[in-house]
């Protein structure tokens, strides 16, 4: 069997290498075509020669083409895999740090939040390039499948206005399903659940055990459990006081609602410092940061160890693999992924993105309709939704108006800033942003003048309630293991480079 599957953003050395590994365990995918391409010329280059190496020592007779150019990776791909990160870490650092001047502390900025929806300006405008290059080159019945956040904006973007069949992809749901069974003690593969919503912000509405509900009692699981107990306090509340789990981490949680970080004094009550995924002030950046690194200094070691086995016992989670095996095999799979509603969740609205159960087979991917979500659950996606479609227009027609009303709209910002506030904001934010902004020429050129006119709100020299220092090589050698554990942790399908 032979088809092309293309890496866009393969620049992301764990998250492609596991993908890639992912895909070639299955046996009738051995003489399939790879394409890697990525703007990083560097990293492109070590990712390839790290799964080459993969490659050959698994016995597979598979060239990689790696290239630079988009447009020559993208011939004739029948699946796209997007794992681009616009902006690399100098456009991150900027969507972390100028909300702190205005007390918005977020521990991750990639979803919603200040950081979340200059993530997506920035993203979409890619996106909607790589869409075009999709369209006149590859394979007519391509599908993109998109691991880049902010997972549901894009995801948006490239289905309405991109003109490519496009599935989001995450695998939060995943992890949240295994905490699920081991707070009852149970196998994860014991456990069914149902889980619909929107992506970050998906709920087990039903969890079940040998036709046992178990949705009644699992905050009391939760609240008796000895470590969740401590490191998900975000998460317990939100299923004290709405009935069901959300599928994000603490930290990611934290930033989407307006309750847990409006007010610097209480933030670390809801939040651990044991791992950056519990809440830390820009966590996920100290971690990118220090992955980066590790990696430009620690990358000749990963050559010497040995190569990842393609064996179905290495396996991972992620969707992408089993998609692509139930259409092309005809094999069943049944996991969540996020696409346009169209009724699915029928008290959300039909033009979003949602997150919910879905089944691959020969004859398509194919999406059951939930119903209704409960009303609280649904009251929180819907707020978050708002945010999306604003920010998704913005992005599209460079419309700055639109821009400033997703972030007024934006739970936690609108809970922190005044209207003022806000439009100084995100004329900070556009012109910091200004080389991954090319639908905002003319906004971005009105908000430097309104900054150099002077008069501004005055800001403050905030780190943050909870900010720790990155460390340096040197002091990431001292536990080489941790280093290499938390590289990983950076590397969650996201393009390293800077955009030019």
């Amino acid at each position: 069997m032979s088809f092309k599957v293309t890496f866009v953003g393969a620049g992301s050395i764990g998250f492609t290498r596991a993908l890639l590994r992912d895909l070639l365990t299955v046996p009738e995918f051995r003489n399939v075509s790879i394409a890697f391409t990525d703007i990083n010329e560097h990293n492109l280059r070590m990712v390839t020669e790290l799964c080459q190496r993969d490659i050959e020592e698994n016995g597979l007779n598979i060239r990689i083409q790696s290239t630079m150019d988009r447009r020559e990776a993208l011939q004739d791909a029948k699946y796209v895999l997007c794992t681009i990160r616009v902006g690399g870490l100098e456009a991150f650092a900027t969507d972390v740090d100028i909300p702190l001047k205005y007390g918005i502390d977020q521990c991750v900025g990639d979803t919603l939040c200040a950081g979340g929806i200059m993530y997506g300006q920035r993203g979409i405008a890619v996106m909607m390039d790589i869409c075009k290059d999709i369209r006149e080159l590859a394979h007519p019945d391509v599908l993109l499948l998109n691991y880049a956040n902010p997972m549901a904006m894009l995801t948006w973007a490239c289905n309405k206005y991109g003109g490519v069949r496009t599935i989001g992809l995450c695998h939060g749901v995943q992890h949240g399903h295994e905490q699920i069974a081991n707070v009852y003690g149970l196998k994860k593969e014991e456990v069914d659940i149902i889980c619909a919503g929107i992506n970050h912000q998906t709920w087990y509405i039903q969890i079940r055990h040998k036709s046992k509900d178990l949705t009644a009692g699992l905050l009391e699981a939760f609240e008796n459990h000895p470590d969740y107990a401590r490191t998900e306090k975000v998460r317990i509340d939100m299923l004290r006081r709405f009935g069901y789990y959300s599928t994000e981490s603490n930290g990611h949680l934290s930033e989407y609602v307006p309750w847990y970080r409006k007010r610097p004094d209480e933030i670390k009550e809801w939040i651990d410092l044991g791992s950056w995924i519990n809440g830390e002030t820009g966590g996920y950046l100290r971690v990118c940061t220090e992955g980066r690194n590790w990696f430009e200094t620690d990358f000749p070691n990963w050559m010497k160890e040995p190569a990842l086995e393609y064996k179905s016992g290495r396996r991972g989670q992620e969707h992408g693999s089993y998609i692509i095996e139930g259409l092309e095999i005809g094999r069943v799979y049944r996991g969540h992924f996020n696409t346009v509603n169209r009724g699915i969740i029928s008290n959300l609205p039909d033009d979003a993105i949602i997150e919910a159960p879905g089944y691959v087979d020969g004859n398509g991917i194919s999406m059951p309709v939930v119903g209704e979500l409960p009303l609280g659950p649904a009251a929180v996606c819907n707020a978050s939704i708002s945010v999306q479609r604003l920010a998704v227009e913005a992005a599209i027609h460079g419309d700055d108006n639109l821009l400033r009303q997703a972030f007024m709209m934006d739970p936690l910002v609108g809970a922190v800033c005044n209207p003022k506030e806000i439009w100084q904001l995100v004329d900070e934010m556009l012109v910091a942003q200004e080389a991954w902004l090319p639908q905002y020429t003319e906004a971005i050129a009105a908000a430097k003048a309104r900054l150099a006119a002077g008069g501004l709100i005055p800001v403050r020299a905030y780190e943050g309630a909870a900010r720790l220092k990155v460390k340096t090589v040197e002091e990431m050698k001292l536990d080489r293991e941790a280093a290499k554990r938390n590289a990983g942790e950076a590397d969650k399908g996201k393009e390293r480079a800077v955009q030019k």
